[in-house]
């Protein structure tokens, strides 16, 4: 598992998260889906050894992305942007990433969370509750990306477990068997916003 952090940068092996800093503040949901495109596109390019316009992604119903050209490389993606930082996960199998803003002034919205989630969050100080809590909502979004559902399915119906600072594990009881890892990453964006990034792939 690689973390990169420039779209200039290729990876030698699968399964990467490119996490690319940005410039832009995208305002709205448009702003948004085209910045995470077109710097898809060209890390797709460089890991391709192809010109951007010979990328092409396309999204399957329920929203999940796929590349579309160049066709047959049986590669999964995942797409996230928030706070003007892009993230893609590029994987052998089903795969999902997610980037959270840390907002230290809101209230975790316990009641989308799993009860074992809210009962961990209220045993922490008050002050490292937010952390925790994109921490925890980057790893269940990473998730749902991976299943092709997104948030179709309550996110409050399967439990994360944060395993220190870089990883956690899904129990899903709509999968049984043993837990999901995935990994985590605490990051400043442009030296600002501090953001929490997950990525999960499944078999």
């Amino acid at each position: 598992m690689l973390w990169l952090s420039s779209p200039d940068q290729s990876a030698a092996a699968l399964p990467t998260v490119w996490l690319v800093a940005t410039d832009h503040r995208p305002a709205t949901l448009a702003e948004r889906s085209a910045l995470r495109r077109g710097l898809a596109r060209t890390i797709l390019a460089t890991q391709f050894n192809l010109e951007p316009d010979a990328v092409r992604i396309e999204h399957e119903p329920g929203g999940r992305p796929v590349i579309a050209a160049p066709f047959g490389s049986g590669l999964h993606i995942s797409l996230a942007t928030r706070a003007g930082l892009v993230a893609l996960a590029l994987a052998h199998g089903p795969v999902g990433v997610d980037v959270e803003q840390v907002d230290l002034t809101a209230q975790p919205p316990l009641a989308a969370l799993h009860p074992t989630e809210q009962a961990m969050l209220q045993a922490l100080q008050p002050p490292a509750r937010p952390l925790a809590f994109a921490q925890l909502w980057s790893a269940k979004e990473a998730y749902v990306k991976a299943l092709g559902t997104g948030f179709r399915r309550p996110p409050e119906s399967f439990e994360v477990r944060l395993i220190g600072l870089g990883g956690f594990a899904v129990e899903d009881p709509e999968r049984p068997g043993e837990p999901v890892l995935g990994s985590s990453r605490i990051i400043k964006n442009g030296g600002h916003e501090t953001m929490a990034a997950a990525f999960i792939q499944l078999a």
